[in-house]
């Protein structure tokens, strides 16, 4: 199983305490991420294939492994409350997903539900 994970700086934190919840489960999983969300998630003590930071082109990366239909899943954990500069790569990421049927989570509640199920099934 394949999951990327991405978190705007607001949710990183989050991000890692959502991740450390499975982190057993995590280890039988091939987790990437943009650079700076697996940064955070490395010094947690997961193994994290990072690429470019998200304003750098990262959510782009992950969006064209989403549109080769390689990932079971994105979890984005995004910060409503704040602007971000790179918002049309998010739209862009998010648009993908859709398009593939890719299942994305971008709150923790829906984190939950759709790793509990992809865990269930792995």
């Amino acid at each position: 199983m394949k999951i990327a994970i991405i978190a705007h700086d607001g949710k990183k934190a989050d991000m890692v305490a959502f991740l450390l919840n499975y982190k057993e489960h995590l280890a039988k999983v091939e987790l990437i991420s943009t650079g700076t969300t697996g940064s955070h998630a490395e010094k947690a003590g997961l193994k994290v294939h990072k690429y470019l930071s998200g304003p750098l082109g990262g959510d782009a990366q992950i969006a064209a492994e989403a549109a080769e239909k390689k990932l079971d899943l994105v979890i984005f954990f995004r910060d409503p409350m704040d602007k971000h500069p790179h918002e049309p790569d998010v739209q862009m990421l998010m648009r993908i997903c859709d398009v593939h049927n890719i299942p994305l989570a971008t709150n923790p509640a829906a984190a939950q539900l759709m790793m509990d199920s992809k865990l269930k099934s792995f």
